[in-house]
């Protein structure tokens, strides 16, 4: 099996691809990488009441490598 990773130019080459896996021929996947993290995302921020400023995102990244670095 040979795995390929292909750009949908035309709406009518998606229709060929499906026509393709109906027959058995192909098998259509995507790509799990992103959309995992996607859903990821958007689940944490669904949960999340307040998004956090810029400002507050800075400071808790620069005391986690703080605290890292004090090891």
């Amino acid at each position: 099996m040979e795995t390929l990773k292909i750009d949908i130019l035309h709406p009518k080459a998606k229709t060929l691809l499906q026509d393709l896996a109906d027959l058995k021929l192909i098998r259509i996947q995507k790509s799990k990488s992103q959309s995992e993290f996607q859903d990821l995302l958007e689940k944490l921020r669904t949960k999340a009441d307040v998004t956090p400023s810029l400002d507050e995102i800075t400071k808790e990244v620069e005391a986690v490598r703080k605290a890292r670095y004090e090891k």
